[in-house]
């Protein structure tokens, strides 16, 4: 059975994410709000865990997770940002945005694209996953939380506490969620190219070459 943590989304409760922070460390999966939908996420390093989330959403392993950084300086570590790169991500988080950047020797291998050794990283605008991205020190291994079968993200904690309260360790209510994933910008060429429309507004990132 999971646990069920009704935090504050603006003024998340310190006590309530240093208990999210020691779940993630043990090996935990949760449940999580982001500025676009609800997401599902482990730590780096813990691929049992990361293997876990595949399962519950029925995912192969071309799948591509997010690392969920902190700032910009964080997504630095683990990939190589051009200066073009590094403008329009400065003035975009943090958002709901997700950009797909050539990946650091940082990156564990499992999560790179097996092909072009790219990774995508965000910064969302949201307090509760800022705070327990500060709290483990490291990003978050993140996907959007849709389920197979459902053509929509789950928006409702409740919804996701029902329907994955043996799957998961922890679910976190930070309120109804949008049903959006990210907008997804592709940053390996010198070009950017909006690869999938979402939440955040393309439109800065289209024209660019």
């Amino acid at each position: 059975m999971s646990q069920y943590f009704q935090i504050h989304p603006v003024t998340p409760q310190q006590r309530l994410i240093n208990q999210a922070v020691e779940i993630l460390k043990k090996g935990g999966v949760i449940a999580y709000p982001t500025d676009s939908a609800y997401a599902l996420g482990c730590r780096l390093d813990d691929k049992q865990a990361m293997d876990r989330i595949r399962q519950i959403r029925n995912l192969d392993e071309r799948h591509h997770f997010t690392l969920v950084c902190r700032d910009l300086s964080e997504i630095g570590v683990y990939a190589r940002v051009n200066n073009t790169a590094f403008r329009l991500l400065k003035a975009h988080t943090p958002g709901p945005y997700t950009f797909i950047l050539a990946a650091t020797r940082e990156v564990p291998r499992r999560l790179l694209h097996p092909k072009r050794k790219t990774i995508g990283l965000r910064v969302p605008d949201n307090a509760i996953a800022q705070a327990l991205v500060a709290g483990m020190g490291e990003p978050l291994v993140s996907t959007t939380l849709q389920l197979p079968g459902d053509d929509l993200p789950l928006p409702d904690p409740e919804e996701i506490r029902e329907r994955l309260e043996r799957q998961v360790d922890l679910v976190i209510d930070g309120g109804h969620g949008p049903v959006e994933p990210t907008t997804m910008v592709d940053f390996v060429d010198d070009v950017p190219e909006v690869v999938r429309h979402g939440a955040g507004d393309a439109s800065a990132f289209e024209g660019q070459g």
